[in-house]
C-alpha cells in the first residue's frame, strides 16, 4: 500500500484558510550548513534537554534549561566528559535545575558518544548529523539509541526535531494515518516494520519534493486537525 500526496495535501489544506497559512503551520528543518554550523555543545546541549524532556512536560524542562545551561557551563562535550560520579551527584543539591540523578548521569555519557563519534569521523558531530541522509532517518534513530543514554524510543527523532534536522515523529496520529492507509498493521517497533515507515515516507518525498518534517505533521493533521 501507498499513500498518494494529492490526497493527503488536499485533505491537509482544508484544515487552513490559506496556502499561506498551512506553509506557516508546518515545522521547518535547518538546511544541512545550518547543522554544520551548529557547535558541539547545542548538540549535547539538545541531546539533555530531550532526556529531560521524556516522562516530563516539555514546558517545564525548557523553562529550566537555563538554569542548566548555566549550571553544566553550556555542555561543551570537552568539560562534560570529564564531570565524576560525585560532581553529578554533587549537582542534586541544584535547586534551579530538575534534580532527577539518573538522566543527570547521562550528559558525561553522551559527551563520551559526541567525541567518539568526532574521532571515529573525523568530523563535528554536526557534520555528522548533517550528512546523514533522511532516506534513512531510521538508521540515525538506531544509532543514537545504540551509543547514546537514554536516545532510545521516541526520543531520537525528538533531539532530531530539537537541532533541527530533518525528521518524521511517529506521534499517536502519524502511525494511526499509516495504518489508515493499510501500510502498516500495528504501530512500528521492529526494524521490518520501521522499515516500511521509512520507505511509505520515501515515497511520499519523491512525490512531493518535501521534508520529513513537512510530511510528518501533514500525516498527524490528516487525522487530527487539532495537531
Amino acid at each position: 500500500m501507498t499513500l498518494d500526496y494529492r490526497w493527503l495535501y488536499d485533505t491537509v489544506r482544508k484544515r487552513f484558510e490559506s496556502d499561506e497559512a498551512m506553509e506557516a503551520f508546518l515545522p521547518e528543518a535547518l538546511t544541512p550548513d545550518e547543522l554544520k554550523q551548529k557547535g558541539d555543545d547545542r548538540y549535547l546541549s539538545a541531546m539533555s534537554q530531550r532526556v529531560f524532556q521524556a516522562g516530563m512536560q516539555h514546558s517545564m524542562v525548557d523553562a529550566k534549561w537555563p538554569a542548566f545551561e548555566e549550571a553544566f557551563w553550556g555542555f561543551e562535550p570537552e568539560k562534560m566528559v570529564l564531570l565524576s560520579p560525585e560532581q553529578i551527584e554533587g549537582y542534586m543539591k541544584n535547586d534551579g535545575i530538575i534534580r532527577h540523578l539518573t538522566k543527570l548521569r547521562t550528559i558525561p555519557k553522551n559527551a563520551r558518544f559526541i567525541l567518539d563519534i568526532r574521532q571515529e569521523k573525523g568530523c563535528s558531530f554536526g557534520e555528522f548529523i548533517a550528512c546523514w541522509p533522511s532516506a534513512d532517518i531510521i538508521g540515525l534513530w538506531r544509532l543514537l539509541a545504540k551509543r547514546g543514554a537514554r536516545l532510545g524510543g521516541r526520543s531520537a527523532a525528538g533531539f532530531l526535531r530539537l537541532v533541527g534536522k530533518d525528521t518524521f515523529l511517529l506521534t499517536s496520529d502519524v502511525v494511526a494515518r499509516l495504518m489508515a492507509a493499510g501500510i502498516i498493521d500495528r504501530a512500528p517497533t521492529s526494524q521490518r516494520d520501521m522499515q516500511v515507515v521509512q520507505d511509505a515516507f520515501n515515497e511520499l518525498q519523491q512525490q512531493s519534493g518535501r521534508p520529513l518534517s513537512h510530511l510528518s505533521a501533514m500525516l498527524s493533521l490528516s487525522i487530527n486537525p487539532r495537531f
